[in-house]
């Protein structure tokens, strides 16, 4: 990694930016018509295993010539502006969402996506196309979506003190200056606590010695996971925060936003709901039907997977069962006209920048996926310019058909990524000139 590049990820937005209109400036980036997706990446604003900002990641997405991209970061819309701006730059198509963890009443009694805990699903909004003003209800429950994420991490925090005051934390001074806009999460947290213990023990003896009791180790594992700061953080976020460990607490429904609030949320901010499904083995998740139907039925019009973790599995008798299980989810969606949003996360050391949409288990849902991610794109682009969304009544009236709506959406999607000239026009012309601008361009590609 080059200086340059290293600025991208400074907390300093401005120099971030800069220092991306610079390379954009001097790089030949490779053609991207028919690259890869990832329409699932965190940014530093939650937790980026590289640390990176969104301006790095459209950068990186640019550079190894992603046909489109979308950030996702829990609780928070911190990256939106700056990731569409990076787009603009680069060439790059571009989507932002949010993704939190909601009660789910229907499924009180039984896991769904957050295993160990009954009723609590994780549940995201796709392709917001604005931060919404702060003094509005939504801009109010986007802040309060922000502090209830705090209130949890330092609750988190204050119990991890309590019973290891050894290696007790100041949350405001040793985890929130790890992100850029106290957006920590868990993983930051984590992070606060490895970096107490290595200075409270800066010998690696007495650092493996403690860490062998702390983790329940042998004195030879202690040392090979000390020095592999993933899987030490991966250990201590086990012991720590997980059930069984001093910090964690299992939730109830006031720890977390009622689905259906959530949903109503996402809506109002003109953007699209999705159902966030994990890998089907769960007994909330074993019925693919009648999950989608419960949620579309909250107003949820579209889903997300992660596929990596349903297919690339060693073991190969689990591969079967997990892939079995992602089809079924995957065809349940395409039965539903239901756009099928998928990406790597990249908030953990290992994962791949994209998923092979054109490997052997994969390539069977390539179009379905495309589909997807054009759809948030598009939905991006009218939403945000012409007044426009995948949602709104207009669209309903003009595309009753899901499949047409799709269809249309996914075209807009499909055009070349919008640069700074190109938006400021469609800015300047205002939202009916801007529509009639996007149908001309859909019928130029025709």
């Amino acid at each position: 990694m080059n200086n340059q590049t290293t600025t991208l990820d400074s907390f300093d937005q401005s120099k971030r930016l800069n220092i991306l209109a610079t390379i954009a400036a001097a790089e030949k980036f490779p053609a991207s018509d028919n690259g890869p997706i990832n329409l699932h990446l965190h940014t530093f604003f939650s937790y980026n295993a590289n640390g990176w900002s969104p301006a790095h990641l459209a950068y990186e997405c640019r550079r190894q010539g992603l046909y489109a991209a979308a950030i996702c970061d829990f609780d928070v819309l911190d990256g939106l502006e700056e990731f569409f701006a990076a787009g603009r730059l680069l060439g790059l198509r571009t989507a932002a969402h949010l993704e939190t963890r909601a009660y789910f009443p229907e499924y009180a009694q039984v896991d769904i996506s957050s295993p160990g805990e009954p009723g609590v699903t994780y549940i995201m909004g796709g392709a917001f196309p604005r931060l919404p003003a702060a003094a509005t209800p939504a801009g109010i429950e986007l802040q309060a979506l922000k502090q209830r994420a705090r209130e949890r991490n330092t609750a988190l925090v204050n119990r991890i003190n309590a019973a290891l005051p050894d290696i007790a934390v100041d949350y405001d001074s040793a985890v929130s200056p790890l992100t850029p806009a106290d957006g920590a999460t868990e993983r930051h947290i984590i992070t606060a606590y490895r970096n107490k213990i290595e200075n409270l023990f800066p010998a690696q003896e007495t650092r493996a010695k403690y860490l062998a009791e702390l983790l329940n180790l042998t004195a030879p594992q202690a040392e090979a996971v000390l020095n592999n700061i993933p899987a030490l953080e991966e250990a201590l976020r086990s012991r720590l925060a997980k059930r069984g460990g001093p910090g964690y607490e299992q939730p109830s429904p006031d720890t977390f936003p009622v689905v259906d609030k959530f949903v109503a949320w996402v809506r109002d901010c003109q953007a699209i709901p999705l159902v966030t499904w994990l890998d089907g083995t769960s007994e909330g998740e074993s019925n693919p039907d009648a999950l989608l139907d419960c949620l579309a039925a909250k107003g949820c019009a579209g889903l997300n997977i992660i596929p990596d973790r349903n297919w690339n599995i060693k073991d190969p008798e689990q591969a079967d069962v997990k892939r079995a299980h992602l089809a079924a989810m995957v065809n349940a969606a395409a039965k539903r006209a239901m756009p099928v949003n998928i990406g790597t996360e990249m908030n953990k050391d290992g994962l791949p920048f994209h998923d092979d949409i054109n490997g052997p288990v994969l390539k069977e849902w390539r179009a379905l996926f495309m589909e997807g991610a054009q759809v948030m794109i598009g939905h991006t682009l009218l939403a945000r310019y012409a007044g426009f969304g995948y949602l709104d009544e207009a669209a309903g009236t003009e595309y009753p058909s899901l499949e047409d709506r799709n269809r249309f959406f996914a075209a807009v999607g499909a055009l070349p990524p919008l640069n700074q000239s190109t938006a400021n026009m469609l800015e300047d012309s205002g939202p009916e000139k801007a529509l009639d601008w996007f149908h001309d361009k859909i019928k130029g590609t025709q």
